[in-house]
């Protein structure tokens, strides 16, 4: 039985939201270069819910080669869903992720493909240098997000959220892409252990057909799935770590308040002291920091009854 696997060099991952315009010229874009450079390959288009007619796009280009491959997805579930869906149906050695909507350049595929298999990176992320996108709606939002998730996170990427990657098959085969987790995939591959992460620029080139699918939104919901991800990323299998440090450091705030107060009332001969305002904020310290540990307990219990508690990637074994 021949093992596909080994065969495909190239998986190329497209999620789709109403791109029936641009499928057809996208595809043959693909085929040209897959065929010029004598790349064993396969598409995977996958339509997040499109109300137009994308779908028999799709139906009607698989159909014309075998090499493209279609996955419907019964609503609108967003872009990580769908690549995420991808993700598990890939068989390339090397997966590229790119947008459909033609602002991304097959013909960055060779080059990125052999920073992959020759360079030894185990993520290449696309950086869109020079933009055709609104300077005030896309252009400046995106610099100020490339410069927080850098220093929150620690990758050193100028444009963390270019569509057009590379990745190799055993980083997405690794990691989970889930509500708008997209734009952090480097992030999330450098915390499942894959730290050599580099970047090329790439072409961006002016949308050509229909209007983006992304509003203001995406920056605040970004910020909050940063925030995600660094505490799961680092607290995750350990919660006791953050809510037990923070639990005993508020509670012991509180117990010297009460303690002050305690000896200022008996050997001081101080007023009583609930009438002080400090006594409340040492009280609220206190509950706060129970709260906070007991959170922390019951997260942990949580954490040791999950069934891939003891899931770890290994990288090499003898």
């Amino acid at each position: 039985m021949v093992d596909l696997k080994n065969q495909i060099q190239i998986s190329v991952v497209i999620p789709l939201f109403n791109e029936e315009e641009s499928l057809p010229e996208l595809c043959e874009w693909i085929r040209k270069v897959m065929d010029e450079h004598g790349f064993v390959y396969e598409i995977i288009l996958i339509d997040d819910g499109s109300s137009d007619n994308s779908w028999q796009v799709v139906k009607t280009l698989s159909a014309g080669n075998s090499s493209i491959k279609g996955i419907k997805l019964r609503r609108n579930y967003g872009k990580s869903a769908a690549l995420n869906r991808g993700f598990e149906k890939v068989q390339g050695k090397v997966v590229i992720t790119m947008d459909a909507d033609l602002q991304d350049s097959p013909d960055e595929i060779p080059e990125l493909y052999k920073m992959i298999t020759e360079e030894g990176y185990d993520l290449v992320s696309g950086w869109k240098k020079k933009r055709y996108d609104s300077r005030l709606t896309k252009n400046l939002p995106s610099k100020i997000y490339n410069s927080v998730t850098k220093r929150m996170s620690g990758v050193k990427l100028h444009d963390m959220n270019c569509g057009l990657k590379a990745y190799r098959r055993e980083v997405v085969k690794a990691i989970e892409v889930y509500g708008e987790m997209h734009r952090y995939i480097p992030v999330i591959a450098k915390w499942a252990g894959f730290r050599n992460i580099g970047e090329k620029v790439v072409v961006h080139r002016k949308r050509q057909y229909g209007v983006t699918k992304f509003g203001w939104e995406r920056f605040i919901n970004g910020f909050l799935d940063l925030i995600s991800i660094m505490f799961v990323s680092r607290f995750g299998r350990k919660p006791m770590h953050l809510f037990g440090t923070l639990g005993s450091l508020l509670f012991a705030i509180g117990f010297l308040i009460a303690g002050y107060l305690a000896y200022a009332k008996f050997f001081l001969a101080e007023y009583k002291m609930t009438d002080r305002p400090l006594f409340y904020l040492g009280l609220l310290a206190m509950v706060l920091g129970t709260q906070l540990f007991l959170t922390g307990f019951l997260g942990e219990m949580i954490s040791r009854s999950a069934s891939d508690r003891n899931h770890y990637l290994v990288e090499e074994e003898l």
